[in-house]
């Protein structure tokens, strides 16, 4: 099983990132049997409405995780019961719309996908630890995939290890910086600390420098632009054996505007 997760799409370059290099990438890397992405930043830069999700599912993306910013957008919040490929952080307290898990299912192949969000340096949520304990009791033995939203690296670390031979995959998202740390851990789980974003690298992480720098300069609320310059889309590709769900392999993949022309 061939797995791509794209990482946090930022806004409308982020997607159009996506749809213009898809095709390089499954000529590249592909075919894949699953393809996932983070996004939680694909609506102007922060949150999704349906229009954009469909949008994405329309280029061939399976299913989306999300993060802490998939609240941002008031009309979409609703949606998140309606639509089963997109999930929103588990471990949110019981009551929140939506769900933290997903099955994906292609011909013989199923997929399990958990979006956790972190605690450190995060909104307050309910232990990640705890909840996805409770959730792979119900994965019914397929490959699990995990997309663990969070800002520390320490703590996306200790959640690898905790999971080490339990899921197929875990990979970080949220800070959109994309680390090097990308690895098969020793009981068959492929991690990476964080799996980087798609959208403009001329920035501060997807917005417009100008646009942020007030912020830092002053102390009061700004307000952000997504920045246009300079695309690329940062993913990982992961090889599975589907029988037993370990993971055979793991690797970044960075991909810029013009490598396709």
């Amino acid at each position: 099983m061939r797995i791509l997760f794209i990482g946090d799409m930022v806004g409308k370059p982020g997607r159009r990132m996506v749809s213009e290099s898809l095709p390089y990438l499954r000529a590249k890397e592909g075919p894949f049997d699953f393809i996932l992405a983070n996004g939680e930043n694909a609506a102007a830069g922060r949150g999704l409405t349906a229009k954009v999700a469909e949008e994405l599912f329309d280029m061939g993306i399976d299913g989306l995780t999300s993060g802490n910013h998939i609240w941002d957008k008031k009309e979409f919040i609703p949606f998140l019961d309606e639509e089963s490929r997109v999930v929103r952080p588990a471990n949110y307290p019981p009551g929140c719309p939506g769900s933290g898990v997903m099955v994906l299912r292609k011909g013989d192949l199923s997929l399990g996908v958990v979006n956790l969000q972190g605690r450190v340096f995060m909104p307050s949520t309910d232990c990640p630890f705890r909840k996805i304990d409770e959730l792979l009791g119900d994965m019914d033995g397929m490959p699990v995939f995990v997309d663990l939203h969070a800002e520390a690296t320490s703590e996306k670390k200790v959640m690898g290890a905790y999971l080490d031979g339990r899921v197929s995959v875990l990979v970080g998202t949220h800070t959109h910086v994309q680390t090097a740390d990308e690895e098969v851990l020793p009981r068959g789980t492929a991690y990476i600390s964080d799996v980087g974003m798609t959208g403009s690298f001329s920035s501060a992480i997807g917005m417009t420098v100008e646009s942020v720098m007030p912020k830092f300069l002053t102390g009061l609320p700004s307000r952000f632009e997504v920045a246009t310059e300079d695309l690329r889309l940062n993913g990982v590709v992961v090889d599975v054996d589907y029988e037993t769900g370990i993971a055979l392999d793991i690797r970044r993949v960075s991909v810029k505007w013009e490598e396709w022309l």
